[in-house]
């Protein structure tokens, strides 16, 4: 491996403009593409097999005015009001018919006809149906529909509510703190602006042609409108960490004297060894996100991953070409005019010094400190994003409080049932059994029928919670119901729970019972990577049992704050509610993926001193000393590249960031730069022990660039001083 990367980054050196030539015609036909024949990303969740799913499809077949996106307009009148006034019911009438008149829509039914007024009658319900679902219609049509705000007046407030509103989520200015910060970052880690620079304007030209190759794609493929933003921070973050580790060494090398090209060839082989093998881990958590079967995660996991490898390609090809444009420059001034002088120890040796010393204590207080920050963990809630975790202010999110103040909280999330036969009389007498089982379940406020087929054999019956869609007490209503009305169905009848509701219900179900085999498949296959790059069976099993440490912090702090409200509202989080029900599985995939990158970028120095003849502590000390600096810089780069979306307004993003943004932090500092070093010391020569059976059918890949230069014989423990 160190070879062929070796040859590799000499030949980007001698061949910089023919490297740098091809990448920019490659980012240009991207973006051609992109902008030419890139289609909308999807803002919708679903999962086929499950019962919701297969209700909806079937009601586009035999319902289709049914099985297009469904809405809500909220209308109040002022205080001391009602909608029966007839100025005021005069302008409800007009704001119905206006809605009619928009496109997409198939029909809108006044509050007056469907009875869906508030007690005090201040308040009514405008139901809207679309003709498609809403990831499919066009922005003009929701466009004009979240204007129907523009309608309200004096006498009669107008806000349009529902799944249609607000759209995916955008990029904003928010996001470029995280790289201004990245940027602070790198000038003083390297003390030059040219290397800051050209390590962020590799790491920008990958994420740019990421991301046109992602939006090429959605012209074939639904991709779902988070995958952008996610492809993009880990694009940003790890673009930025693989240049670093890769320049931070060629500068170390030719600070003692190296030439240029030796040196640019001897890093791409070395620390370029460690970018490929921390990339391929990031690519395998990403990827393993299709063994779920949920497409919206399987294009999310595909796109971020996709991106991770350009990020990879770039650091490997044109990085070399761009060390070889700058020279010498990559060094700062002061540097560059005095002779070449070794390295001398930093604060890396010195805080190795002090984990090793104390190993035991260290262990101890990072293990139970973990484990208090997990607590929260186990009081995780999840399910998808409705009106009430929306944005303060947002039109989704006024609709929402409006209706449930006026008609509860489970007006926002109605359950539908389909009941479905070979006849219309049949329907009929099942749908009058599904009412009245309805009516005696607990949490159920009001049941009632609903539109059928024109032949009458489906019927749909609208059933409402007294709790919101998200509440615990919801998703037991969604299991009670089915488990009600499923054995009123016989021969070929069939009665389906479906709405958004029971599709996030679904959503969360399915998400939580394919964990267990993602996280299988994913770390096993990330710890056969780990032991083919480091000869080893314990190293591997320590990083596993990190990242557990680090994943199970992040998701309590993540849990105390986003769930249980604690500190929420310095994040701009003014409804604290059940995470997202994809978010665990997308942050285990995440910082599983990076959390391995950082194991990689500090054991693989320690290693490489291990087998250049360095004692198993001596090894560890150098290899964490040598690595603190830029372990420190990328942790504290990615970090803020993801702290950069905390910003954003959507809850999904927003939730992501934190978590990562947390999930970073710990990993790096605490279990990576600190009981990593600590276990390795306890563990000494045992850490690299490999049975010869497994040697001998292991591919010897040589990531420590063992090949590169001449070995020295490694001193025994008999023949060292104690460094503890």
């Amino acid at each position: 491996m160190a070879n062929l990367l070796y040859r590799l980054g000499r030949f980007s050196y001698q061949r910089r403009r023919l490297v740098a030539a091809i990448w920019t015609f490659v980012l240009v036909l991207l973006g051609v593409g992109a902008l030419t024949l890139g289609g909308q990303t999807a803002n919708t969740f679903s999962i086929p097999g499950t019962e919701s799913q297969r209700a909806l499809d079937a009601l586009a077949k035999d319902l289709p005015a049914a099985s297009g996106a469904s809405a809500t307009v909220v209308v109040k009148a002022p205080a001391g009001k009602t909608l029966a006034d007839p100025t005021i019911k005069a302008a409800v009438g007009a704001t119905v018919a206006k809605v009619n008149q928009l496109p997409e829509v198939v029909g809108a039914v006044d509050p007056f006809t469907s009875k869906a007024i508030s007690p005090d009658g201040a308040t009514g319900l405008i139901s809207v149906q679309f003709a498609k679902p809403a990831d499919e219609l066009a922005k003009t049509s929701t466009e004009a529909y979240d204007h129907l705000k523009s309608l309200s007046t004096a006498d009669l407030q107008v806000v349009p509510g529902g799944q249609v509103v607000g759209g995916p989520p955008e990029i904003g200015s928010t996001e470029v703190i995280g790289v201004a910060i990245a940027a602070v970052v790198l000038v003083v880690t390297f003390g030059s602006l040219v290397a800051a620079g050209m390590t962020l304007l590799t790491a920008l030209i990958g994420v740019l042609a990421g991301m046109a190759g992602l939006f090429l794609v959605t012209s074939v493929v639904d991709v779902s409108s988070t995958a952008p933003i996610l492809a993009l921070m880990l694009g940003l973050a790890v673009g930025i960490d693989y240049a670093l580790f890769i320049s931070s060494r060629h500068r170390t090398q030719l600070a003692a004297g190296m030439d240029e090209e030796e040196s640019v060839a001897r890093a791409t082989a070395t620390a370029g060894s460690a970018v490929l093998f921390a990339g391929a881990t990031v690519v395998i958590a990403l990827a393993g996100l299709s063994l779920v079967g949920v497409p919206f995660l399987t294009a999310m996991g595909l796109a971020a991953a996709a991106t991770v490898l350009t990020a990879v390609l770039v650091a490997l090809t044109l990085l070399p070409a761009m060390l070889g444009f700058v020279g010498r420059r990559v060094l700062p001034r002061k540097i560059r005019k005095t002779a070449a002088t070794p390295a001398t120890e930093g604060f890396g040796f010195r805080w190795a010094r002090l984990v090793t010393r104390f190993r035991i204590p260290v262990v101890a207080v990072g293990i139970i400190g973990l484990g208090v920050l997990s607590i929260p963990t186990q009081d995780m809630r999840l399910a998808l994003p409705d009106g009430a975790s929306a944005a303060a202010g947002t039109n989704q999110r006024v609709a929402y409080d409006l209706a449930a103040a006026a008609f509860g909280p489970g007006s926002n999330g109605p359950l539908v049932v389909v009941v479905k036969s070979d006849s219309a009389a049949t329907t009929g007498g099942l749908v009058e059994q599904v009412m009245a089982k309805s009516k005696g379940l607990e949490d159920v406020v009001a049941v009632a029928p609903g539109p059928g087929s024109a032949d009458g054999s489906t019927r749909l019956v609208s059933v409402i919670p007294a709790s919101g869609p998200a509440s615990e007490q919801t998703a037991d209503l969604v299991k009670d119901l089915r488990t009600a009305v499923h054995p009123l169905a016989s021969g070929d009848a069939s009665i389906s729970i479906t709405g958004n509701t029971a599709v996030g219900v679904d959503v969360s179900n399915k998400l939580t019972k394919a964990l267990p085999t993602y996280l299988l498949v994913v770390i096993g296959l990330s710890f056969l990577l780990l032991l083919l790059a480091f000869r080893s069976v314990l190293v591997p099993l320590k990083a596993t049992l990190g990242f557990l440490l680090t994943i199970g912090a992040t998701f309590g702090i993540t849990v105390a704050v986003f769930q249980k409200g604690w500190g929420a509202s310095l994040l701009g989080v003014d409804s604290p509610g059940p995470l997202v029900s994809f978010l665990p599985i997308i942050m285990m995939g995440v910082l599983f993926g990076l959390a391995m990158d950082y194991e990689v970028f500090i054991v693989s120095r320690v290693r490489e001193e291990f087998v250049h003849g360095k004692h198993a502590t001596e090894a560890t000390i150098a290899g964490v000393g040598h690595g603190a600096r830029v372990v420190t810089a990328a942790a504290l780069i990615m970090a803020a590249v993801f702290a950069g979306f905390i910003l954003v307004e959507d809850p999904i993003i927003k939730t992501i960031g934190f978590g990562l943004t947390i999930g970073v932090l710990i990993d790096a500092f605490v279990v990576r730069m600190t009981l990593v070093p600590a276990v390795l010391t306890l563990l000494g020569d045992r850490a690299w022990f490999f049975p010869r059976w497994l040697d001998r059918i292991t591919p010897k890949v040589d990531i420590e660039g063992e090949n590169l230069r001449t070995t020295t014989p490694k001193p025994t423990d008999k023949d060292l001083v104690s460094v503890d």
